[in-house]
């Protein structure tokens, strides 16, 4: 089955988490230099990896909701799911702060484990809705745990 691709709705889907991911990133900039003297675990990745994984992520989320949003489904079953979509993206906007600007390694640890219980649930709805618009949220499922592993290992060594 052919779809029609909807430029403007698919245009702020992919703007918003990118858009955000970006102010992010400005934000946390100072403490990514003072990250760099820190202590990390095994397995840390370099510092470039970061920012293209993140990118790659962002859009995935990005066009996970455009498939939501143009889904044909019910209005409500939509906004509950976006909704949900839009309280993760809000946790995810709030870890840097603690983590890189505040150096709370372990209350940045709890919202990451906070933040996977959200993107959870959220991709439990999207797949309700769209199958494929909760697949694509399952690698960034797994970075997240991956970030745990790495905030948890840097709480520890530091």
């Amino acid at each position: 089955m052919f779809m029609k691709i909807q430029i403007k709705p698919l245009a702020v889907s992919l703007a918003v988490p990118l858009v955000l991911g970006a102010v992010s990133g400005f934000m946390a900039r100072d403490g990514m230099k003072a990250f760099a003297s820190l202590q990390k675990p095994p397995l840390t990745p370099p510092g470039w990896v970061f920012p293209v994984v993140w990118t790659i992520l962002y859009a995935m989320m990005g066009y996970a909701s455009y498939l939501v949003y143009t889904s044909g489904e019910s209005k409500s079953a939509v906004r509950v799911a976006l909704t949900a979509y839009g309280v993760s993206l809000a946790v995810n906007l709030l870890w840097p702060q603690f983590f890189f600007g505040q150096g709370a390694y372990m209350a940045a640890f709890l919202l990451l484990c906070a933040l996977f219980v959200l993107v959870l649930w959220t991709a439990r709805l999207f797949g309700a809705l769209v199958q494929t618009a909760g697949a694509l949220l399952v690698p960034y499922l797994l970075w997240i745990v991956y970030a745990g592993y790495l905030n948890l290992g840097v709480a520890r060594l530091n």
